[in-house]
């Protein structure tokens, strides 16, 4: 099965489910490509990745519960470190520690990156592995400049997979900064329009005052 994402996520099970709803056929052909595909990055998707601000990690305890996390930081702070691997500084949070334990005893992982502006989604199978404190060349490669939060680790994860998904009910959210930048041409223009409507005042104010001052 040469499809590296679909050979992780279509266990026998999910095979049976898509054969008796219907759409098994068209991710057999999804599976059908000549030689192994998506398990190393591409341009885009390093792009995509290099992007984002934040994304979700899901581990699985020891006790096989999964468990689903969020993680964020300045866009850029995932970094892709080569075609198979991808890195983050992981900062402290509310230091429960459930997804670094879980990955000390299952280093599998998933991971959701979302861009919601375009509703666009990038899935990814991964291998986790924790960097310590005592690997500061590895650590350097993560650090982000200027952004005041305390690196505890670092995380290397091993990309397995991944499958960009369709856009359906995914909704349009944006952050303050991207609206910021979409109103800049109108509030741009209220302002202009706002010193012509001043102007325009004074005007009508000299006006008044001149007329009054004439004889009568």
């Amino acid at each position: 099965m040469p499809h590296r994402y679909a050979e992780i996520a279509f266990t026998p099970t999910v095979k049976k489910v898509q054969e008796e709803l219907g759409s098994r056929s068209a991710y057999a052909r999804m599976e059908s490509a000549p030689e192994t595909r998506n398990h190393r990055l591409w341009a885009a998707e390093a792009q995509f990745i290099a992007a984002r601000n934040s994304f979700y990690i899901a581990t699985v305890s020891e006790t096989g519960w999964p468990y689903i996390q969020h993680r964020g930081g300045p866009a850029g702070f995932v970094r892709v470190l080569d075609d198979a691997t991808i890195g983050f500084a992981d900062f402290r949070g509310n230091r429960q520690y459930i997804s670094v334990g879980n990955m000390m005893t299952d280093d599998r992982v998933s991971l959701f990156l979302m861009d919601y502006p375009s509703k666009t989604r990038l899935k990814l199978f991964g291998r986790a592995k924790i960097v310590g404190s005592d690997d500061e060349a590895t650590l350097s490669r993560l650090e982000i400049a200027d952004y005041r939060a305390r690196v505890e680790r670092g995380v290397l994860i091993r990309v397995e997979g991944f499958d960009w998904n369709c856009p359906q009910h995914i909704t349009e959210r944006y952050t303050l900064d991207e609206v910021r930048a979409m109103t800049a041409p109108l509030r741009s223009r209220i302002t202009e329009l706002e010193a012509q409507l001043a102007r325009i005042g004074n005007m009508a104010c000299v006006e008044g005052v001149s007329e009054q001052n004439q004889p009568s």
